[in-house]
């Protein structure tokens, strides 16, 4: 029997011929991510010793610049960090500041056939790169950073098999809402995604679908390789690239076909991605205070270009608040370039630096008692973004512009014709 590319990518870096489902494995780190949080005083435990300073990542992003006295603390601690040890890939506040999961996007730092730790949940977006990416608890990150090293144990992997294209209107954040829809949970399982389908998405694209396959509960996330991601990663590094293939008698927990036109602009109602989306029309209408782009997922250039082109002449509604957050400043020096920028204030919203900002409810656009947002980010549980008792609906970029121009929740479709 073969094994699918998960497996593969861990008896590889864990020097096994073959591992199968429930198996325990030890497996080398590539690349280990420490961000913000993780020097937060309430969390950080002095490193004594760093395996290899050229396999480590500093980031600030969940904060950054500094919302408050911890967080400044925090990123004093982490310079200190980098400054001992030597680190090379460090990200602080200025040119090349961004979200974590978008600096491996932007710098090749995520390597196909390699395992990437992090601790914050959403590290799978990396496994769009082919390799095995998972964010893990503060103690398994020490260990990864002095040691090299960590431990998985194996899941069962479901394979989504994409077919056809996804119609004008609609995006890779659909997707995800389609799959949260209809087939809920997947905790303890591992996704592939791969498929004829895969040549029409772009690379922007198929991250979302990695960043939010976290919302799924996933091991792990990875998509087969092919030339245009292999193409974009050798553009951002020297390193040789190890990609790897499931077997072709590989042994799946389930496969499933996801034809990409049938998919449609879909809504998760408030608190809960899971089981909890519907088409738009069933929730077009409902009054929104706030409506948010950006996160790991959805702070991409593709996603400020549709925001773009759905407000470009229009002007946001009276009472509603835009706030756009590119997630890195490598997109919003190109979103500027382009005219996106200008496009989006001219239209009334609110453009941030690059940040992780409303997404996680630490700064720029904290909620208040009682408001509704419309968010294209990660998450959209009770008190995720602020107040607890706000109200939180999750959609695409391309909805959530829609939306804020109405005032309301609306369809983006319109706006493609």
């Amino acid at each position: 029997m073969g094994m699918t590319t998960i497996e593969k990518i861990l008896a590889c870096n864990s020097e096994q011929a073959e591992i199968r489902p429930s198996d325990i494995v030890t497996t080398k780190v590539e690349t280990a991510i420490l961000f913000d949080n993780n020097f937060m005083a309430t969390t950080w435990r002095e490193i004594l010793h760093v395996h290899d300073p050229d396999k480590v990542v500093v980031v600030f992003d969940h904060r950054a610049p500094a919302s408050h006295v911890l967080s400044a603390q925090a990123h004093q601690t982490g310079r200190k960090f980098v400054k001992r040890f030597g680190i090379s890939r460090f990200h602080d506040i200025g040119f090349d500041q961004g979200i974590s999961h978008a600096i491996v996007a932007d710098y090749g730092y995520g390597l196909p056939g390699t395992v990437l730790l992090c601790s914050d949940s959403h590290t799978c977006s990396a496994g769009v790169f082919n390799l095995a990416a998972r964010g893990v608890g503060a103690p398994d990150m020490t260990y990864a950073v002095t040691k090299g090293e960590t431990w998985f144990q194996v899941g069962e992997t479901v394979r989504y098999e994409l077919e056809g294209g996804l119609r004008p209107g609609v995006s890779a954040k659909d997707i995800f809402l389609h799959l949260a829809g209809t087939y809920g949970d997947h905790a303890t399982l591992n996704v592939e995604y791969g498929g004829p389908g895969l040549a029409g998405l772009s690379m922007n694209a198929r991250r979302t679908l990695t960043t939010m396959s976290a919302e799924l509960s996933v091991e792990f996330a990875t998509f087969e390789p092919d030339d245009v991601m292999l193409d974009f990663v050798r553009a951002r590094t020297d390193r040789t690239l190890q990609p790897v293939w499931p077997d072709e008698d590989a042994v799946y927990a389930d496969k499933r076909v996801i034809r990409l036109d049938q998919i449609e602009p879909l809504v998760a109602l408030p608190d809960a991605v899971l089981n909890n989306s519907k088409p738009v029309a069933d929730v077009s209408g409902q009054a929104i205070d706030q409506a948010f782009i950006g996160s790991c997922a959805n702070g991409t250039l593709d996603d400020l270009a549709v925001a773009a082109r759905v407000l470009k002449g229009n002007r946001v509604h009276d009472g509603v608040r835009l706030l756009v957050t590119p997630a890195t400043q490598n997109i919003y020096r190109e979103a500027l370039r382009r005219g996106y920028v200008l496009t989006i204030t001219e239209a009334g919203g609110v453009v941030t630096n690059a940040t992780c900002g409303a997404c996680g409810g630490g700064s720029l656009g904290v909620l208040g008692p009682g408001e509704t947002c419309i968010t294209a980010s990660t998450r959209n549980f009770k008190g995720r973004m602020g107040d607890p008792e706000a109200r939180i609906y999750m959609a695409s970029p391309a909805t959530v512009a829609a939306s804020a121009l109405q005032g309301c929740i609306a369809s983006p479709l319109e706006h493609f014709q």
